[in-house]
């Protein structure tokens, strides 16, 4: 009996995750207002592709994506779970596999994915993206 509520536990934590507006998609976004870009939030960049990118400069074909450092397996801080390891590993390898499909499909189509851990300074981050939009426009 121990496993069923240590499995709602688990399911209860896991369910009040926050996929959007999470501290540092709101720090990234703010800082890049304040740098003078404008951007559209969740949105697809690619029709017919069931993916969202959670910042995006359509005009620069920038794509930003902030990746949960549990959900797509940091390799700095990304943990594997004791209970169900086997659903949990299996999991996020198919996240890590979307990724990596979903930058591959925005690269043939001619845009650049930016991927940011949650455990990054969102200010450097944010600078980091602010140069590749700027460079980008330029083009």
């Amino acid at each position: 009996m121990p496993v069923l509520e240590t499995t709602s536990k688990i399911r209860a934590r896991m369910s009040n995750q926050r996929s959007r507006d999470t501290d540092i998609e709101i720090t990234l976004r703010r800082t890049l207002h304040a740098a003078g870009l404008r951007y559209r939030v969740h949105r697809r960049p690619l029709k017919g592709v069931r993916r969202e990118a959670d910042i995006l400069f359509g005009p620069a074909r920038v794509a930003v994506f902030v990746d949960g450092c549990f959900w797509h397996g940091c390799p700095q801080h990304a943990t594997w779970p004791k209970n169900n390891a086997v659903f949990w590993r299996d999991k996020i390898e198919k996240n890590r596999a979307r990724d990596s499909d979903t930058d591959a499909r925005l690269a043939e189509a001619g845009w650049v994915s930016v991927r940011v851990w949650e455990h990054e300074n969102a200010v450097e981050a944010a600078e980091r993206i602010a140069t590749l939009v700027r460079g980008r426009r330029a083009a």
